[in-house]
């Protein structure tokens, strides 16, 4: 097995929860109004046994209740089957969330079913969200803020997604800089229909390891065994946990945190996403034990590897490199991976529709948003790929215009150029990417 060279980055340091003074270390993100000083050292120190009793108090808490009602409601998003918009909700938000807490501790809150939507993922292709009601986001996110400090004390660095102060960027940037050391043999998985796929029983069993209040476990298995409505067609599923729910990123991170302590263990560097990860490897042997290590505990923990997506790569020379996280790493170099690319191509193309209504101010307003939020996480990628983007921006825009005075065109002919030169599009206000990367390489 390999030794890894250098340790990958701890979860930052410091709190100050409200009314507390001088909090223990390293929970400056946990909801100060749950997580007070005591608490904290006490889960700095251990609690007697490992386990926490007597949360549920803390979940029907009206503070916590109207700290998760404030999250849910900054996170938008739409009506559950009961119909009860974040709109609808905040004019009796008072009264609904006394409702709640009487449910809640009273012991007879029930969960109403998930609505499930199909969003687009590719060609032809679908990924299934469940849109809970408001009022279970705000219980499960009362959950969560309860529960995510005991869990997150136990996570291991090699796991980036859904955690305070770690994201993306970072678990790309972990990614680079063992390729760069020379851990260039990747095990490049894909989990099959992950959240879809986690065992009941076992899920909760890893979270009674740490919680022993046993009506919050109880509403726990409520929200695993909500319902789930298509259509017309509703039922209850026998695994999984619905994406798109407010407890799912803790407890999928739950379930593969054994995963991640047993390729730490055997002396591998993993670098995790949620069900998104690499294996990164000096050796084509150790990669191929590496792969061999993972899909045995799949399988013995009843998930599957993708056949057709999971395989092993030598990142500095093979030319196709592997994707993670929207990029693609191929022979020393980030690219954008081409599904990103086109996923950019196709929203862009939703906002430039040749018929569309408005002025130019107002199609640049809807754009460059978007535009800015693409290049701040995609800033690393080659030159080439932002050229290559603007000029497809501008063409649409052309397109758009030339419409306008009645002509036919795609916007591609010299005297578009001439009449709607790349100038008069900059003097609108366009939000340049190509731009935008030489003046963040400048400002290195």
């Amino acid at each position: 097995m390999q030794h890894q060279d250098i340790a990958p980055s701890p979860v930052p340091s410091m709190a100050k929860p409200e009314g507390d003074t001088q909090a223990p270390s390293q929970w400056s993100w946990v909801e100060a109004s749950i997580w007070t000083k005591r608490m904290l050292t006490a889960l700095d120190n251990g609690v007697q046994g490992g386990r926490w009793y007597s949360l549920m108090d803390k979940v029907a808490a009206p503070r916590t209740l109207e700290a998760a009602w404030k999250r849910v409601a900054a996170n938008k998003g739409a009506a559950g089957v009961d119909g009860i918009s974040i709109t609808r909700f905040k004019a009796r938000a008072s009264h609904y969330l006394r409702e709640l807490e009487q449910a809640l501790r009273e012991g007879r809150y029930q969960p109403l079913p998930a609505r499930r939507v199909h969003i687009p993922k590719g060609p032809g292709k679908t990924r299934p969200l469940g849109i809970s009601a408001v009022k279970d986001r705000i219980v499960q996110t009362a959950i969560r803020m309860v529960m995510e400090p005991i869990f997150e004390r136990e996570f291991l660095p090699s796991n980036y997604g859904f955690r305070p102060r770690r994201g993306c960027k970072e678990a790309l940037r972990e990614v680079e800089q063992w390729l760069m050391r020379g851990f260039t043999w990747v095990v490049d998985a894909d989990l099959e229909s992950y959240f879809d796929s986690i065992p009941k029983i076992p899920l909760l069993a890893r979270v009674t390891e740490k919680i022993s209040d046993g009506t919050l476990l109880d509403l726990i298995q409520r929200f695993l065994d909500q319902d789930i409505l298509d259509g017309m067609h509703q039922w209850t599923p026998l695994a999984g946990v619905p994406q798109g729910a407010g407890l799912s990123p803790l407890l999928s991170n739950l379930y593969l945190h054994p995963f991640d302590q047993v390729m730490a263990q055997a002396g591998y560097t993993s670098v995790r996403y949620c069900d998104d990860f690499v294996i990164l490897c000096r050796t084509q042997a150790e990669a191929e034990a590496a792969l061999a290590t993972v899909d045995a505990w799949m399988t013995q923990h009843g998930l599957r590897l993708h056949p057709g997506k999971t395989r092993i790569v030598e990142a500095s020379t093979d030319d196709r490199g592997f994707d993670f996280l929207g990029y693609r790493f191929a022979k020393g170099r980030r690219y954008v991976r081409p599904k990103s690319l086109q996923a950019l191509r196709d929203k862009i193309r939703q906002k430039t529709g040749r018929t569309r209504s408005g002025s130019l101010a107002q199609i640049l307003a809807d754009l460059n948003p978007m535009l800015r939020g693409w290049f701040g996480y995609f800033k690393h990628a080659r030159a080439s790929t932002f050229q290559a983007l603007d000029g497809f921006v501008r063409r649409r825009l052309r397109a758009i215009l030339r419409r306008r005075h009645k002509r036919q065109s795609a916007g591609r002919t010299l005297q578009d150029h001439q009449r709607w030169p790349n100038a008069f599009f900059a003097a609108q206000g366009l939000f340049t990417l190509q731009e935008a990367y030489v003046q963040a390489r400048q400002s290195r």
